[in-house]
């Protein structure tokens, strides 16, 4: 969807009722048409051509600033703690949460510094990237 409708994803959160992301507006059709064709796709592929799965209402709101946009995405990644879920956002694993946090790519690849600097290097134009363990691959 994303490359289909030239749109970027900031951010997303897969709960188990219902589903936040954070894009960009497309730069090919809208994004009432992006959102119909991700949710053909998956309900298609989830439940055939059966009634419904998803509900037949979005609900969006628009960006303003940079302020507002990391105020929805920590909503975002906080959604599954609230929730009760999980005690912490890194411990869901449909959540754009540990790409920000480790820059590891996750199930969405996300639009970030992590990806524009992944970008720079392939391009030559960033030095190459030093892996360092991540706190959950340190030794005891």
């Amino acid at each position: 969807m994303r490359h289909t409708f030239n749109l970027q994803a900031y951010g997303y959160v897969v709960m188990p009722e219902h589903v936040h992301l954070l894009l960009s507006e497309p730069q090919r059709d809208t994004l009432a048409d992006a959102l119909k064709s991700l949710k053909q796709g998956v309900a298609r592929r989830l439940i055939g051509h059966a009634e419904h799965f998803w509900q037949k209402r979005y609900y969006d709101f628009n960006i303003r600033d940079y302020s507002q946009f990391v105020e929805k995405l920590r909503y975002i990644h906080r959604n599954t703690v609230k929730a009760g879920l999980f005690e912490r956002p890194e411990d869901w694993e449909w959540s754009s949460f540990r790409h920000y946090a480790t820059g590891r790519e996750g199930r969405v690849e996300m639009e970030s510094e992590w990806t524009a600097r992944k970008r720079g290097r392939a391009a030559g134009k960033l030095c190459p990237v030093v892996e360092l363990p991540h706190s959950s691959e340190r030794e005891a």
